[in-house]
C-alpha cells in the first residue's frame, strides 16, 4: 500500500510529526487540524485524539508547506483546497476572502482536513475494465483511490491517457504505479486537457478525475464523439441523483457511460446501468 509518506509529515508542524508517524504510517486517512481543539487523526478504523492541540501558526505552516510557501497564489485555494506533494489534499476551514462576490480563497484558516493520498491495489477487484464508466459517491467514499486503481488495470491491455488537473492521481515523482500503458497531464484542465491528449497520445480511453463544472461536462461528451472509452468521478449517491443535478443533466442523458459505479462511505460498491443496479 504505496504513500509518499514522508511529503506527508514534511507539511505537518514538526511538533506533531513523531506521534503521528508512529500511529498512523500504515492506516491514516485524515488528519483533522482545528484551532483550539484536539489534533485529530482519522484512522482505517476509527477516530482518535491526540494530546495536542492544534494552534494557528501550525495551520499556517501546514498551508505554507504544503503549497511551497505562496498558498494564495494557487489557482485551487479559491476552491478550498490545497494539493500538497504526494497528491495528498488539504481542505481549508476559515473567514472567505471575496472580490466581486467571488471566493478568491480562505483568509487566516480555523480548520485543515488533510487527506492521505494512498494507493490500495486490488481494491478494484471485480469492477468490469471495459466500457465508459462513471464513479459516483459522496466524498471520502474514495473515488480517487478507486479511478487510480481502474486506471493501473485497464492499461495492462490498453492506453489510457489521464487529465490529472490537480497531480492527485498520479503526482509526480512515481509515487503510484500508472501501469504499462498510461500516458498523464498534470496540471492542465479537463478541457483542454481532453483535446490536447486526443490530438497527440491516442489513447484509447481517457480518465479524469472530479467533474465538477458543466464544462468538464461538455468535454467528455466531445470525447465520447472521438470514439474513445471514459471513466471519471462526480459527486453523486446514484444514478437518479445524478440526472437530477443540472450541471450533470446533459452527461446522464445523452448516454455516453454504459455503467455507473456507485461507492459508499463504508468503501462497499455496486453497479448501475442507467438507473438500474446490476
Amino acid at each position: 500500500m504505496k504513500c509518499a509518506w514522508q511529503e506527508l509529515l514534511m507539511i505537518l508542524p514538526q511538533r506533531l510529526r513523531g506521534e503521528i508517524d508512529r500511529r498512523g504510517k500504515e492506516t491514516l486517512q485524515e488528519v483533522r487540524l482545528r484551532v483550539g481543539q484536539r489534533v485529530e487523526l482519522i484512522q482505517s478504523a476509527g477516530s482518535e485524539f491526540l494530546t495536542a492541540e492544534a494552534r494557528p501558526e501550525d495551520l499556517s505552516f501546514t498551508v505554507n508547506a504544503a503549497s511551497r510557501y505562496s498558498p494564495w497564489s494557487a489557482e485551487s485555494a479559491s476552491e478550498g483546497y490545497i494539493t500538497a506533494p504526494g497528491g495528498h489534499r488539504i481542505g481549508l476551514c476559515g473567514e472567505c476572502a471575496i472580490h466581486n462576490g467571488i471566493v478568491q480563497g480562505i483568509r487566516a484558516p480555523t480548520a485543515l482536513c488533510i487527506r492521505v493520498a494512498r494507493e490500495h491495489p486490488g481494491i478494484g477487484n471485480g469492477v468490469p475494465l471495459s466500457g465508459s464508466m462513471l464513479i459516483l459517491g459522496p466524498p471520502g467514499s474514495g473515488k480517487t483511490t478507486l479511478l487510480r486503481e481502474i486506471i493501473r488495470r485497464r492499461s495492462q491491455k490498453e492506453c489510457v491517457a489521464v487529465v490529472d488537473e490537480r497531480g492527485e492521481l498520479f503526482p509526480l515523482g512515481g509515487v503510484f504505479d500508472t501501469g504499462p500503458r498510461t500516458d498523464v497531464l498534470t496540471g492542465c484542465r479537463k478541457v483542454q486537457g481532453i483535446q490536447l491528449l486526443l490530438k497527440t497520445m491516442g489513447p484509447s480511453c481517457i480518465a479524469v478525475d472530479e467533474i465538477t463544472s458543466k464544462d468538464d461536462c461538455d468535454a467528455l461528451i466531445s470525447g465520447a464523439w472521438c470514439g474513445v472509452s471514459l471513466i471519471a468521478t462526480a459527486h453523486a449517491a446514484d444514478f437518479g441523483d445524478l440526472r437530477r443535478r443540472k450541471v450533470y443533466g446533459d452527461l446522464a442523458q445523452r448516454g455516453i457511460f454504459d455503467q455507473f459505479l456507485v461507492l459508499r462511505r463504508d468503501k462497499s460498491w455496486h453497479l448501475e446501468r442507467s438507473g438500474y443496479a446490476v
